[in-house]
């Protein structure tokens, strides 16, 4: 706020970036229907705009939301918009089958078990043998514990923003994370010193970063 970073800026990085991700895995995205679960919350609006980049290049991409689209406000809403612009398939039901799922329906904000839509959606996406990059962190992980709530998505990649969250690198987290990836999503430097924070210089190469996770 004090930089005049906008939330639609930082959210617009973020679901470029799981997009570009998501693309380096297949050689023809036109030929992997990509199914992207989202929240209401600003986790389901960045997984809205991977939706959009990945229309973009060519995926035949369905969203299913875990709350009528009327609960949704906001930038994340914003999102919402332009995909129904573009004429992005909304569905009441995740379809049958898919190549690949985009896990965006509870951020760092998990309060608790998940319930009702996202909960059955959760196990839905676990169900399936579809790859799931998740933004920022599988839902259902408490990403200051790194406790897997129940139930939690067990994610092949998890793509998390800005600087690491602890929950992310414990051992309990491990097997839900998947591989984890650091994201560029324009946090200036300023910023983490003013909150006497000392970031190494993490996206000097590239605006993805591989991080490590502990071995059992």
């Amino acid at each position: 706020e004090d930089l005049g970073i906008e939330l639609v800026q930082m959210m617009e990085n973020a679901g470029l970036h799981l997009a570009e991700l998501a693309r380096s895995r297949f050689s023809r995205l036109r030929d992997v229907p990509v199914t992207v679960l989202a929240g209401g919350g600003n986790n389901g609006g960045g997984g809205l705009v991977c939706a959009r980049h990945l229309a973009n290049w060519g995926a035949p991409v369905s969203v299913v939301l875990d709350r009528p689209p009327n609960a949704i406000t906001g930038v994340p809403a914003h999102q919402m918009r332009i995909l129904r612009r573009m004429g992005v398939s909304f569905l009441v039901e995740p379809p049958a089958s898919t190549g690949l799922i985009v896990d965006a329906l509870i951020g760092y904000g998990l309060s608790g078990d998940p319930k009702g839509q996202s909960a059955e959606l959760i196990d839905r996406a676990n169900g399936t043998h579809a790859p799931i990059f998740s933004l920022d962190t599988p839902s259902g992980l408490d990403t200051t514990t790194g406790s897997p709530a129940d139930p939690c998505i067990q994610a092949t990649v998890t793509l998390t923003l800005a600087l690491p969250k602890r929950g992310l690198l414990t051992e309990g987290a491990r097997l839900v994370v998947g591989r984890l990836f650091l994201a560029d999503i324009s946090v200036p430097a300023v910023v983490y010193a003013r909150m006497g924070l000392e970031r190494p210089r993490l996206f000097e190469e590239w605006t993805l970063v591989e991080l490590a996770l502990p071995q059992g």
